[in-house]
Protein backbone atom coordinates (compact mmCIF):
# COMPACT_ATOMS: atom_id res chain seq x y z
CA UNK A 1 0.00 0.00 0.00
CA UNK A 2 1.15 3.54 -0.71
CA UNK A 3 -0.26 7.04 -0.32
CA UNK A 4 -1.94 7.00 -3.72
CA UNK A 5 -3.76 3.75 -2.96
CA UNK A 6 -4.95 5.00 0.43
CA UNK A 7 -6.31 8.18 -1.17
CA UNK A 8 -7.98 6.19 -3.93
CA UNK A 9 -9.54 3.94 -1.26
CA UNK A 10 -10.89 7.09 0.42
CA UNK A 11 -12.32 8.27 -2.92
CA UNK A 12 -13.93 4.83 -3.27
CA UNK A 13 -15.49 5.27 0.18
CA UNK A 14 -16.88 8.69 -0.73
CA UNK A 15 -18.15 7.29 -4.03
CA UNK A 16 -19.97 4.53 -2.16
CA UNK A 17 -21.35 7.09 0.30
CA UNK A 18 -23.02 8.72 -2.70
CA UNK A 19 -24.28 5.36 -3.99
CA UNK A 20 -25.64 4.17 -0.64
CA UNK A 21 -27.50 7.43 -0.03
CA UNK A 22 -28.96 7.25 -3.54
CA UNK A 23 -30.11 3.65 -2.99
CA UNK A 24 -31.51 4.45 0.46
CA UNK A 25 -33.55 7.50 -0.53
CA UNK A 26 -34.17 7.59 -4.29
CA UNK A 27 -36.83 4.89 -4.18
CA UNK A 28 -38.57 6.57 -1.23
CA UNK A 29 -38.43 10.05 -2.80
CA UNK A 30 -39.60 8.47 -6.05
CA UNK A 31 -42.52 6.84 -4.23
CA UNK A 32 -43.56 10.26 -2.86
CA UNK A 33 -43.34 12.02 -6.23
CA UNK A 34 -44.18 9.35 -8.81
CA UNK A 35 -47.58 9.40 -10.51
CA UNK A 36 -47.88 5.63 -9.94
CA UNK A 37 -46.35 3.40 -7.27
CA UNK A 38 -44.62 1.05 -9.73
CA UNK A 39 -42.54 4.01 -10.92
CA UNK A 40 -40.93 4.43 -7.50
CA UNK A 41 -37.54 3.00 -8.45
CA UNK A 42 -37.25 4.86 -11.77
CA UNK A 43 -34.82 7.34 -10.12
CA UNK A 44 -32.70 4.35 -9.06
CA UNK A 45 -32.86 3.00 -12.60
CA UNK A 46 -31.96 6.45 -13.97
CA UNK A 47 -28.68 6.34 -12.08
CA UNK A 48 -27.58 3.10 -13.69
CA UNK A 49 -28.98 3.99 -17.13
CA UNK A 50 -26.90 7.16 -16.97
CA UNK A 51 -23.89 5.02 -16.08
CA UNK A 52 -24.48 2.72 -19.06
CA UNK A 53 -24.87 5.65 -21.43
CA UNK A 54 -21.68 7.24 -20.09
CA UNK A 55 -19.31 4.27 -20.39
CA UNK A 56 -18.15 5.07 -23.93
CA UNK A 57 -17.72 8.78 -23.12
CA UNK A 58 -15.78 7.99 -19.95
CA UNK A 59 -13.53 5.57 -21.88
CA UNK A 60 -12.83 8.33 -24.41
CA UNK A 61 -11.96 10.90 -21.73
CA UNK A 62 -9.76 8.37 -19.94
CA UNK A 63 -7.88 7.67 -23.17
CA UNK A 64 -7.54 11.35 -24.08
CA UNK A 65 -6.80 13.02 -20.72
CA UNK A 66 -5.88 10.17 -18.39
CA UNK A 67 -7.29 8.85 -15.14
CA UNK A 68 -7.02 11.95 -12.98
CA UNK A 69 -8.72 14.48 -15.26
CA UNK A 70 -11.52 12.06 -16.12
CA UNK A 71 -12.11 11.24 -12.45
CA UNK A 72 -12.25 14.94 -11.55
CA UNK A 73 -14.79 15.59 -14.33
CA UNK A 74 -16.90 12.79 -12.85
CA UNK A 75 -16.77 14.40 -9.41
CA UNK A 76 -17.78 17.79 -10.84
CA UNK A 77 -20.79 16.07 -12.41
CA UNK A 78 -21.55 14.54 -8.99
CA UNK A 79 -21.81 18.02 -7.46
CA UNK A 80 -24.08 19.23 -10.27
CA UNK A 81 -26.36 16.17 -10.22
CA UNK A 82 -26.79 16.29 -6.43
CA UNK A 83 -27.84 19.94 -6.73
CA UNK A 84 -30.39 18.98 -9.42
CA UNK A 85 -31.77 16.19 -7.20
CA UNK A 86 -32.21 18.66 -4.33
CA UNK A 87 -34.01 21.08 -6.64
CA UNK A 88 -36.28 18.27 -7.84
CA UNK A 89 -37.14 17.33 -4.24
CA UNK A 90 -37.87 20.95 -3.26
CA UNK A 91 -40.05 21.54 -6.34
CA UNK A 92 -41.69 18.06 -6.26
CA UNK A 93 -40.73 17.32 -9.88
CA UNK A 94 -40.50 13.57 -10.39
CA UNK A 95 -39.16 13.68 -13.94
CA UNK A 96 -36.49 16.22 -13.00
CA UNK A 97 -35.38 13.80 -10.27
CA UNK A 98 -35.13 11.01 -12.85
CA UNK A 99 -33.16 13.26 -15.23
CA UNK A 100 -30.80 14.33 -12.44
CA UNK A 101 -30.01 10.71 -11.56
CA UNK A 102 -29.31 9.98 -15.23
CA UNK A 103 -26.75 12.82 -15.18
CA UNK A 104 -25.30 11.40 -11.95
CA UNK A 105 -24.64 8.17 -13.84
CA UNK A 106 -21.59 9.81 -15.43
CA UNK A 107 -20.02 9.98 -11.97
CA UNK A 108 -20.91 6.34 -11.39
CA UNK A 109 -19.26 5.30 -14.67
CA UNK A 110 -16.08 7.04 -13.51
CA UNK A 111 -16.23 5.61 -10.00
CA UNK A 112 -16.56 2.07 -11.36
CA UNK A 113 -13.05 2.48 -12.81
CA UNK A 114 -11.42 3.18 -9.44
CA UNK A 115 -10.87 -0.54 -8.93
CA UNK A 116 -9.03 -0.86 -12.24
CA UNK A 117 -6.96 2.24 -11.49
CA UNK A 118 -5.91 0.62 -8.19
CA UNK A 119 -4.04 -2.09 -10.09
CA UNK A 120 -2.00 0.60 -11.87
CA UNK A 121 -0.86 2.23 -8.62
CA UNK A 122 1.11 -0.78 -7.41
CA UNK A 123 3.37 -3.56 -8.66
CA UNK A 124 1.92 -6.43 -10.76
CA UNK A 125 2.34 -9.05 -8.01
CA UNK A 126 0.25 -6.93 -5.62
CA UNK A 127 -2.52 -6.26 -8.17
CA UNK A 128 -5.23 -8.51 -6.69
CA UNK A 129 -4.70 -7.15 -3.18
CA UNK A 130 -4.67 -3.54 -4.42
CA UNK A 131 -8.03 -4.02 -6.15
CA UNK A 132 -9.46 -5.72 -3.08
CA UNK A 133 -8.15 -3.12 -0.63
CA UNK A 134 -9.37 -0.14 -2.64
CA UNK A 135 -12.79 -1.77 -2.85
CA UNK A 136 -12.58 -2.14 0.94
CA UNK A 137 -12.59 1.66 1.07
CA UNK A 138 -16.31 1.29 0.48
CA UNK A 139 -16.62 0.57 4.20
CA UNK A 140 -16.68 4.32 4.64
CA UNK A 141 -19.81 4.38 2.50
CA UNK A 142 -21.27 1.53 4.53
CA UNK A 143 -21.12 3.60 7.70
CA UNK A 144 -21.41 7.15 6.38
CA UNK A 145 -24.11 6.56 3.75
CA UNK A 146 -27.03 5.28 5.85
CA UNK A 147 -26.17 7.59 8.77
CA UNK A 148 -25.88 10.59 6.46
CA UNK A 149 -29.29 9.78 4.97
CA UNK A 150 -30.84 9.42 8.44
CA UNK A 151 -29.23 12.57 9.85
CA UNK A 152 -30.19 14.82 6.95
CA UNK A 153 -33.61 13.50 5.92
CA UNK A 154 -35.44 16.06 8.11
CA UNK A 155 -32.93 18.89 7.68
CA UNK A 156 -35.53 20.74 5.57
CA UNK A 157 -39.34 20.52 5.49
CA UNK A 158 -39.02 18.50 2.27
CA UNK A 159 -37.95 14.93 3.21
CA UNK A 160 -34.46 13.95 2.06
CA UNK A 161 -33.68 17.24 0.30
CA UNK A 162 -30.94 17.79 2.88
CA UNK A 163 -29.36 14.43 1.97
CA UNK A 164 -28.88 15.54 -1.62
CA UNK A 165 -27.27 18.79 -0.47
CA UNK A 166 -24.96 16.82 1.84
CA UNK A 167 -23.84 14.75 -1.16
CA UNK A 168 -22.56 17.92 -2.81
CA UNK A 169 -20.15 18.30 0.11
CA UNK A 170 -19.14 14.63 -0.16
CA UNK A 171 -18.24 15.09 -3.84
CA UNK A 172 -16.23 18.24 -3.12
CA UNK A 173 -14.24 16.38 -0.46
CA UNK A 174 -13.56 13.59 -2.97
CA UNK A 175 -12.29 16.17 -5.48
CA UNK A 176 -9.74 17.38 -2.92
CA UNK A 177 -8.56 13.80 -2.30
CA UNK A 178 -8.35 13.03 -6.01
CA UNK A 179 -6.24 16.13 -6.59
CA UNK A 180 -3.55 14.68 -4.30
CA UNK A 181 -3.30 11.33 -6.15
CA UNK A 182 -0.49 10.88 -8.65
CA UNK A 183 -1.38 8.60 -11.56
CA UNK A 184 1.61 7.51 -13.62
CA UNK A 185 1.08 7.53 -17.38
CA UNK A 186 1.24 3.92 -18.66
CA UNK A 187 4.23 3.18 -20.92
CA UNK A 188 3.43 3.39 -24.61
CA UNK A 189 3.26 0.03 -26.43
CA UNK A 190 4.63 0.44 -29.94
CA UNK A 191 4.28 -1.83 -32.96
CA UNK A 192 7.01 -2.74 -35.43
CA UNK A 193 6.51 0.55 -37.29
CA UNK A 194 7.02 2.59 -34.11
CA UNK A 195 3.33 3.52 -33.88
CA UNK A 196 1.18 3.07 -30.73
CA UNK A 197 -0.15 -0.47 -30.53
CA UNK A 198 -3.94 -0.52 -30.86
CA UNK A 199 -4.49 -3.99 -29.44
CA UNK A 200 -7.15 -6.49 -30.39
CA UNK A 201 -10.69 -5.37 -31.28
CA UNK A 202 -13.49 -5.88 -28.78
CA UNK A 203 -14.98 -8.64 -30.92
CA UNK A 204 -11.84 -10.72 -30.32
CA UNK A 205 -11.82 -10.00 -26.59
CA UNK A 206 -15.45 -11.06 -26.34
CA UNK A 207 -14.57 -14.52 -27.68
CA UNK A 208 -12.24 -15.28 -24.77
CA UNK A 209 -13.90 -17.55 -22.18
CA UNK A 210 -12.24 -15.74 -19.24
CA UNK A 211 -13.46 -12.35 -20.47
CA UNK A 212 -17.00 -13.64 -21.03
CA UNK A 213 -17.22 -15.19 -17.57
CA UNK A 214 -15.71 -12.05 -16.00
CA UNK A 215 -18.50 -10.00 -17.56
CA UNK A 216 -21.07 -12.58 -16.49
CA UNK A 217 -19.83 -12.58 -12.88
CA UNK A 218 -19.59 -8.79 -12.64
CA UNK A 219 -22.88 -7.98 -14.39
CA UNK A 220 -25.15 -10.68 -12.94
CA UNK A 221 -23.52 -10.50 -9.50
CA UNK A 222 -24.09 -6.76 -9.40
CA UNK A 223 -27.57 -7.14 -10.91
CA UNK A 224 -28.77 -9.59 -8.25
CA UNK A 225 -27.30 -7.44 -5.50
CA UNK A 226 -29.00 -4.32 -6.88
CA UNK A 227 -32.31 -6.11 -7.48
CA UNK A 228 -32.60 -7.07 -3.82
CA UNK A 229 -30.92 -4.01 -2.30
CA UNK A 230 -33.01 -1.44 -4.20
CA UNK A 231 -36.23 -3.19 -3.19
CA UNK A 232 -35.31 -3.59 0.49
CA UNK A 233 -36.30 -0.07 1.72
CA UNK A 234 -39.66 -0.39 -0.06
CA UNK A 235 -40.27 -3.93 1.23
CA UNK A 236 -39.35 -2.95 4.79
CA UNK A 237 -41.66 0.07 4.61
CA UNK A 238 -44.52 -2.20 3.50
CA UNK A 239 -43.70 -4.52 6.44
CA UNK A 240 -44.01 -1.59 8.87
CA UNK A 241 -40.36 -0.92 9.65
CA UNK A 242 -39.09 2.63 10.24
CA UNK A 243 -36.56 4.28 7.92
CA UNK A 244 -33.85 4.07 10.60
CA UNK A 245 -34.27 0.28 10.64
CA UNK A 246 -33.99 0.16 6.85
CA UNK A 247 -30.86 2.31 7.08
CA UNK A 248 -29.37 -0.12 9.61
CA UNK A 249 -30.01 -3.09 7.31
CA UNK A 250 -28.41 -1.22 4.40
CA UNK A 251 -25.45 -0.31 6.59
CA UNK A 252 -24.76 -3.97 7.38
CA UNK A 253 -25.33 -4.88 3.75
CA UNK A 254 -22.66 -2.44 2.59
CA UNK A 255 -20.32 -3.59 5.38
CA UNK A 256 -20.76 -7.07 3.93
CA UNK A 257 -19.95 -5.69 0.50
CA UNK A 258 -16.64 -4.10 1.43
CA UNK A 259 -15.27 -5.48 4.71
CA UNK A 260 -14.11 -8.68 2.94
CA UNK A 261 -11.93 -6.45 0.77
CA UNK A 262 -9.22 -6.70 3.42
CA UNK A 263 -8.79 -10.41 2.68
CA UNK A 264 -10.51 -11.22 -0.65
CA UNK A 265 -7.34 -10.47 -2.60
CA UNK A 266 -5.40 -12.83 -0.35
CA UNK A 267 -8.02 -15.56 -0.87
CA UNK A 268 -7.81 -15.15 -4.65
CA UNK A 269 -4.01 -15.43 -4.48
CA UNK A 270 -4.21 -18.52 -2.28
CA UNK A 271 -7.23 -20.41 -3.63
CA UNK A 272 -7.68 -19.08 -7.16
CA UNK A 273 -10.23 -16.75 -8.63
CA UNK A 274 -12.88 -19.32 -9.66
CA UNK A 275 -13.29 -20.92 -6.19
CA UNK A 276 -13.70 -17.47 -4.63
CA UNK A 277 -16.32 -16.49 -7.22
CA UNK A 278 -18.06 -19.85 -6.69
CA UNK A 279 -18.27 -19.09 -2.96
CA UNK A 280 -19.93 -15.80 -3.89
CA UNK A 281 -22.62 -17.71 -5.80
CA UNK A 282 -23.25 -19.97 -2.77
CA UNK A 283 -23.58 -16.94 -0.48
CA UNK A 284 -26.15 -15.43 -2.85
CA UNK A 285 -28.15 -18.67 -2.65
CA UNK A 286 -27.99 -18.52 1.15
CA UNK A 287 -29.22 -14.90 1.03
CA UNK A 288 -32.30 -15.89 -0.98
CA UNK A 289 -33.01 -18.84 1.33
CA UNK A 290 -33.01 -16.58 4.40
CA UNK A 291 -35.08 -13.88 2.67
CA UNK A 292 -37.71 -16.48 1.75
CA UNK A 293 -37.85 -17.81 5.32
CA UNK A 294 -39.44 -14.67 6.87
CA UNK A 295 -39.83 -10.89 6.95
CA UNK A 296 -38.61 -10.06 10.45
CA UNK A 297 -35.81 -7.53 10.95
CA UNK A 298 -33.19 -10.25 11.42
CA UNK A 299 -34.24 -11.92 8.16
CA UNK A 300 -33.69 -8.71 6.22
CA UNK A 301 -30.40 -8.03 8.03
CA UNK A 302 -28.86 -11.49 7.63
CA UNK A 303 -29.98 -11.85 4.01
CA UNK A 304 -28.61 -8.47 2.96
CA UNK A 305 -25.31 -9.03 4.81
CA UNK A 306 -24.71 -12.34 3.00
CA UNK A 307 -25.76 -10.69 -0.26
CA UNK A 308 -23.05 -8.08 0.29
CA UNK A 309 -20.30 -10.64 0.98
CA UNK A 310 -21.37 -12.69 -2.04
CA UNK A 311 -21.20 -9.58 -4.22
CA UNK A 312 -17.69 -8.81 -2.96
CA UNK A 313 -16.38 -12.27 -3.86
CA UNK A 314 -18.02 -12.18 -7.29
CA UNK A 315 -17.12 -8.60 -8.19
CA UNK A 316 -13.52 -8.66 -6.95
CA UNK A 317 -13.02 -12.02 -8.60
CA UNK A 318 -14.55 -10.85 -11.88
CA UNK A 319 -12.31 -7.76 -11.91
CA UNK A 320 -9.21 -9.91 -11.31
CA UNK A 321 -10.30 -12.44 -13.94
CA UNK A 322 -10.94 -9.71 -16.51
CA UNK A 323 -7.45 -8.23 -16.09
CA UNK A 324 -5.95 -11.57 -17.20
CA UNK A 325 -7.89 -11.39 -20.48
CA UNK A 326 -6.75 -8.06 -21.95
CA UNK A 327 -3.46 -6.29 -22.62
CA UNK A 328 -2.53 -2.82 -21.28
CA UNK A 329 -3.23 -1.11 -24.61
CA UNK A 330 -6.72 -2.68 -24.63
CA UNK A 331 -7.74 -1.60 -21.14
CA UNK A 332 -10.00 1.33 -22.09
CA UNK A 333 -12.20 -0.63 -24.48
CA UNK A 334 -12.19 -3.74 -22.29
CA UNK A 335 -13.11 -1.87 -19.10
CA UNK A 336 -15.77 0.15 -20.93
CA UNK A 337 -17.35 -3.08 -22.23
CA UNK A 338 -17.40 -4.63 -18.75
CA UNK A 339 -18.91 -1.53 -17.16
CA UNK A 340 -21.51 -1.15 -19.92
CA UNK A 341 -22.71 -4.71 -19.29
CA UNK A 342 -22.77 -4.04 -15.55
CA UNK A 343 -24.79 -0.83 -15.92
CA UNK A 344 -27.19 -2.34 -18.47
CA UNK A 345 -27.91 -5.20 -16.05
CA UNK A 346 -28.27 -2.75 -13.18
CA UNK A 347 -30.80 -0.72 -15.18
CA UNK A 348 -32.96 -3.80 -15.74
CA UNK A 349 -32.66 -4.91 -12.10
CA UNK A 350 -33.39 -1.42 -10.72
CA UNK A 351 -36.59 -1.12 -12.73
CA UNK A 352 -37.61 -4.72 -12.07
CA UNK A 353 -37.12 -4.37 -8.33
CA UNK A 354 -39.65 -1.56 -8.05
CA UNK A 355 -42.19 -3.25 -10.32
CA UNK A 356 -41.89 -6.67 -8.66
CA UNK A 357 -41.85 -5.57 -5.03
CA UNK A 358 -44.85 -3.23 -5.48
CA UNK A 359 -46.94 -5.59 -7.65
CA UNK A 360 -45.81 -9.15 -6.85
CA UNK A 361 -44.19 -8.86 -3.44
CA UNK A 362 -40.88 -9.59 -1.72
CA UNK A 363 -41.20 -13.39 -2.00
CA UNK A 364 -41.54 -13.51 -5.79
CA UNK A 365 -38.75 -10.96 -6.16
CA UNK A 366 -36.34 -13.24 -4.27
CA UNK A 367 -37.47 -16.37 -6.11
CA UNK A 368 -36.87 -14.65 -9.44
CA UNK A 369 -33.32 -13.73 -8.44
CA UNK A 370 -32.41 -17.43 -8.43
CA UNK A 371 -32.28 -17.43 -12.24
CA UNK A 372 -29.26 -15.09 -12.67
CA UNK A 373 -27.55 -16.71 -9.67
CA UNK A 374 -27.77 -20.15 -11.28
CA UNK A 375 -26.62 -18.76 -14.65
CA UNK A 376 -23.55 -17.24 -12.98
CA UNK A 377 -22.71 -20.53 -11.30
CA UNK A 378 -23.08 -22.36 -14.62
CA UNK A 379 -20.69 -19.90 -16.28
CA UNK A 380 -18.05 -20.47 -13.62
CA UNK A 381 -18.40 -24.25 -13.96
CA UNK A 382 -18.07 -23.97 -17.75
CA UNK A 383 -14.86 -21.92 -17.48
CA UNK A 384 -13.41 -24.36 -14.94
CA UNK A 385 -14.08 -27.25 -17.35
CA UNK A 386 -12.57 -25.27 -20.22
CA UNK A 387 -9.39 -24.70 -18.23
CA UNK A 388 -9.19 -28.32 -17.11
CA UNK A 389 -9.47 -29.53 -20.73
CA UNK A 390 -6.85 -26.97 -21.76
Amino acid sequence: MNKNLWLLALCQGLFLTNNVVFIAINGLVGLQLAPYGWMATLPVMGYVVGGALSTALVAATQARWGRKVSFQIGLAVAVLSAALCAWAAFSAQFWLLCAATVVAGYYSANGQLYRFAAAELTTPEFREKAVSLVLAGGLLGAVAGPNLASATRTLFPVPFAGAYIALMGVALLAMACMAAIRFEAPPAVLNAAGQPQQGRPLSVLMRQPAFVVAILGAALGYGVMNLLMAATPLAMQVCGFAFDQSALVLEWHVIGMFAPGFFTGHLIKRLGVLPVMGTGVLLNLACVAIALSGVELHHFGMALFLLGVGWNFLFTGATTLAMTAYRPEEKDRAQAAINFCVFATLAVSAFSSGVLVTTQGWTLLNAGSLVPIVVTGAGLLWLALQRRRG
